[in-house]
């Protein structure tokens, strides 16, 4: 099952670039590549710090498939 990933468009609609939103939330910007490109699923942990820095729900980044 893939997920569906909003990362990009909130990360570019609050101004961050990649290595910025990285920084914040301590992970590499090659992290926050491969999760934006559907490569890496994030942790729990990951996925609420990334929420949070954002000012959003995990459900806003993050969602799973209709039907799924």
């Amino acid at each position: 099952m893939q997920l569906i990933v909003h990362l990009k468009e909130h990360r570019q609609r609050a101004g961050l670039t990649q290595m910025e939103l990285a920084t914040q939330v301590e992970v590499s910007r090659k992290t926050i590549n491969t999760v934006e490109n559907g490569v890496f699923v994030p942790s729990t942990l990951l996925a609420l710090r990334l929420a949070k820095c954002l000012g959003l729900s995990v459900e806003e980044l993050f969602q799973l498939p209709e039907g799924g």
